[in-house]
């Protein structure tokens, strides 16, 4: 028979934060029977979501409708709401600032809606990446404010998003969710309500551990990722082609994980959790030198790329080059151009004078360098006209017969060329081909 406790959980849970992250749980969380209340800041949002309008790829208008004709997901700006639910979910943005350092100035303001409307018996669960001692050193004394005793009156637990914008291969309930508790009482009152949500989840002994197993995951692909990079660069300078070398090396059965070389990383994630380990690291006097260098590796890559069109141009100077970038998204598919590296790309190109054109279905229109610039039409006479076409982002309709045909110069960073045929002269990042 169902507990108390476990029927209280499933009653309603607010989700504070409506972003990539937020919104794709909250409509999970709904479509498996429980009350949500999505609270954002945002009236834009909050408006969209209520006349069942989707601004996430992963969410569709359908499955808003249908979860609104079942009265189990509302949207609002209101934070009074969060006094009629059981659990709470924090899923706001995590930062850095221009320095590099994090910014917690929306978990310190949700923490301060929060406290002011707590009650005994409610759970709150941090799920936005941060540093190591985020939930116990800046969560809960704000929340204690409220009077109330954390593992008895209430509780507070950090379970790292794990969510991967585009990704249809795992829903969000497949995905093992890891979780600490502030005390045992409150990893046992977070367990008892994500058992019934994910299908494995992984406790780990505190909310530090938690906290550090999200950025160890991502410091991860930021290493491997600007190490392969950088491998791309030498491999142009060996005349080797890297993408030939990773095939190979994939093919042993242990002891390798493929990465791939692209124009460099993007995204809210990979380019931010680091700089928060490093921050964390060094506030006790130390730091770590993979991360120093692989950001370094970070910036290269889009050198490289500029330079090397620069280079494939030969006689042409990038002052009187026409360049068209396809994409400008982080990654493929996915409407999001969070730190993409692809927008310095054309700060770079521009101000080394090439006149610079994109195209993007997924973004009608950018600002870059305070230049507003709109998705060109491809045409096959616009292509032809390109001294160069640059591909940066590999999205699914990508129309790389076209390109082939009709442009002089095709500079792939994503190796979706390879085994293609066409008109247009052909280099891919790190192939070490020679013109």
């Amino acid at each position: 028979m169902e507990s108390h406790n476990s029927q209280k959980e499933r009653d309603k849970i607010a989700v504070i934060g409506l972003g990539y992250v937020g919104l794709p749980l909250a409509v999970m969380l709904a479509e498996k029977g429980f009350r949500v209340i999505g609270i954002d800041r945002d009236a834009n949002k909050v408006t969209m979501l209520q006349q069942a309008r989707s601004y996430i790829g992963d969410v569709s208008d359908s499955t808003l409708k249908a979860l609104a004709d079942t009265g189990r997901f509302q949207s609002t700006g209101d934070f009074d709401k969060l006094q009629e639910v059981n659990s709470i979910i924090i899923c706001v943005p995590t930062p850095i600032t221009v320095q590099k350092t994090p910014d917690l100035t929306y978990i310190i303001s949700v923490g301060n809606d929060i406290q002011t409307r707590l009650h005994k018996g409610q759970l709150v669960i941090l799920e936005s990446s941060t540093y190591p001692g985020t939930t116990t050193d800046v969560l809960l004394p704000i929340l204690e404010k409220s009077g109330l005793t954390v593992g008895e009156d209430f509780f507070l637990a950090n379970s790292p998003e794990r969510i991967d914008p585009g990704n249809d291969r795992y829903r969000v309930d497949e995905i093992p969710k890891v979780l600490g508790g502030t005390t045992e009482n409150c990893l046992e009152r977070a367990l008892s309500l994500y058992s019934q949500i994910y299908k494995q989840v992984v406790p780990v002994s505190s909310t530090e551990a938690a906290e550090l197993t999200k950025l160890l995951e991502n410091t991860f692909r930021f290493v491997n990722i600007s190490f392969i990079n950088e491998m791309a660069i030498l491999c142009d300078q060996l005349k080797v082609n890297i993408w030939e070398v990773v095939a190979a090396a994939s093919s042993k059965p242990y002891g390798f994980t493929p990465f791939y070389p692209g124009p460099g990383i993007g995204g809210h994630c990979i380019p931010v959790d680091p700089f928060y380990l490093q921050w964390k690291l060094q506030e006790m006097k130390t730091s770590s030198h993979f991360i120093s260098v692989s950001d370094f590796i970070n910036t290269r890559i889009i050198q490289y790329i500029v330079s090397r069109t620069e280079e494939l141009l030969k006689t042409k100077p990038l002052s009187t080059a026409k360049v068209l970038l396809y994409g400008v998204t982080y990654k493929k598919d996915v409407a999001d151009i969070r730190d993409a590296p692809n927008l310095q790309i054309i700060e770079q190109l521009m101000e080394k004078g090439a006149a610079v054109y994109y195209h993007d279905p997924y973004i009608p229109s950018i600002k870059v360098a305070n230049k507003d610039f709109s998705s060109i039409e491809l045409t096959d006479e616009l292509i032809s006209k390109m001294d160069c076409v640059i591909i940066l982002t590999d999205h699914s309709v990508l129309p790389l017969e076209q390109l082939l045909q009709q442009a002089p110069l095709v500079f792939d960073t994503r190796n979706v060329t390879l085994g293609k045929q066409g008109n247009a002269t052909v280099v891919r990042l790190g192939d070490g081909t020679v013109l």
